[in-house]
């Protein structure tokens, strides 16, 4: 209860009795130009501008310019005028709770679920530095996944950041919410930047359901909203896994997707003048990413620790594209979905091959990663004859390894595609059994 009364006792405490105001002087392509607020605007503060008794366009403050600031809208500037008025409003404070977990926001902590929700008492800055890097420490225990393959042959520990690549279609948002039901955690914060308004709620209600978001916190933005808005989505999900990680807890954080946080920022970008560099994307967009990414990761002394999937949208598997090049560049590891694996029907699609964790061997012990080595031997035996086996070229008895890695293979493929909730254990008891009867003969 004393929470909640110093919540509303700052809320009341921040209202304004009075407001600034300036004028529009200009309006050239989705730029509004505004007179009288310079002196008193900062970047990132709130405008509105309003056009009639209910007509307001909001937008947020891109660039000051002597006595004139930039206004970049929330959406296009139709039926915008010379002479209109502009309202001042400072950047709302984020204030998290504990009391958000089971709920849906938006990036300004507003609930977006219809029902009442009192912010936190302490403000965080949405853009707060990581903890200082020899003050970390180091990543933890290996997590439950729910994941056969996850739990085995690609770990993933606490404190780790792992990449999840894929194109449309493949499985993504289903293995995130897989993950974001199963996975050992204290608290899962999913950021659904830039989604589609329908899916939204369709992953809240189908997807994750009440299980999931029984110890989750769903920040979204869709696509509809602004480059500003879907921007900020991410760091606003961010701050609110420090503020329950800062409590000591083990958080999991997931991104649903990186790529169009980098989409909203080139926009955003390219209206306020910062010329594309790469394939069409600007300089700043990796300080960006890896900025996000700096903040994930071990905690320091008497903090938890952020665990977090960070999903990149990669047209045509290209995985040398911008987006996909930084984050693998940051990460401890990367799994790759693989639309041919997703289109025979087996998921989650994951290319072990092509997927690495860089937890191993430390987070496994000399058995297992014996086991391990041996799966990606017989893996990369079978895909590198894939062609002349089904070719029917393949004559058994001329390798020892291709024929234990054929006969292996059909196993070897439902494990990768299982669900485990029994746990660690489990899974590599599974994959051992698998192994001894393919060095058996069987």
């Amino acid at each position: 209860m004393k929470a909640e009364l110093q919540a509303l006792t700052r809320q009341i405490a921040g209202k304004r009795l009075a407001t600034q105001m300036g004028r529009v002087t200009a309006i050239s392509g989705g730029e509004i130009e505004v007179s009288g607020l310079a002196a008193a605007a900062r970047i990132g503060d709130r405008l509105v501008l309003r056009r009639g008794p209910q007509d307001e366009l909001h937008g947020e403050v891109l660039k000051i310019n002597g006595t004139n600031i930039s206004m970049l809208p929330d959406r296009a500037p139709d039926g915008a005028a010379v002479g209109d008025p502009v309202v001042l409003r400072p950047s709302p404070e984020f204030l998290p709770s504990d009391h958000w977990i089971g709920r849906v926001i938006d990036p300004f902590g507003e609930p977006l679920d219809g029902r009442p929700m009192l912010p936190g008492a302490v403000p965080r800055d949405l853009m707060a530095s990581p903890p200082k890097a020899a003050g970390r420490r180091p990543m933890g225990e290996r997590l439950a996944t729910g994941q056969a393959v996850l739990n085995t042959i690609l770990p993933i520990v606490r404190g780790q950041r792992v990449g999840l690549f894929a194109g449309s279609g493949v499985g993504k948002s289903s293995l995130l919410a897989k993950l974001a039901k199963s996975m050992e955690a204290d608290v899962v914060v999913m950021a659904l930047i830039g989604e589609r308004g329908r899916e939204v709620n369709h992953f809240v209600e189908q997807v994750l359901g009440p299980d999931g978001m029984r110890r989750a916190v769903v920040v979204a933005a869709t696509s509809d909203q602004s480059a500003l808005v879907r921007r900020r989505c991410a760091w606003a999900a961010m701050t609110v896994a420090e503020h329950f990680r800062d409590q000591g807890k083990n958080v999991l954080f997931l991104a649903d997707s990186v790529t169009r946080f980098a989409e909203a920022h080139r926009e955003i970008s390219a209206a306020s003048g910062e010329a594309p560099a790469l394939r069409g994307y600007p300089p700043s967009v990796t300080p960006l990413i890896t900025g996000l990414c700096e903040r994930a990761g071990p905690g320091a002394d008497g903090q938890g620790d952020i665990t977090a999937v960070f999903s990149v949208l990669v047209a045509g598997s290209d995985m040398d594209e911008p987006i996909a090049d930084i984050l693998r560049g940051v990460l401890d590891g990367h799994i790759v979905l693989n639309r041919e694996i997703a289109e025979r029907g087996r998921f989650p699609a994951i290319d072990v091959s092509r997927s690495v964790s860089r937890s191993l061997p430390a987070a496994a012990t000399d058995d297992e990663n014996a086991a391990i080595q041996d799966v990606r031997k017989f893996l990369g035996a079978y895909e590198q004859s894939e062609v002349m086996i089904r070719a029917g070229l393949y004559a058994e008895g001329n390798d020892a390894v291709l024929d234990k890695a054929v006969k292996l293979w059909p196993e070897l493929d439902g494990f990768f595609g299982r669900e485990d909730p029994e746990g660690i254990t489990s899974s590599f008891n599974r994959l051992l059994l698998l192994l001894r009867r393919a060095k058996a003969g069987r």
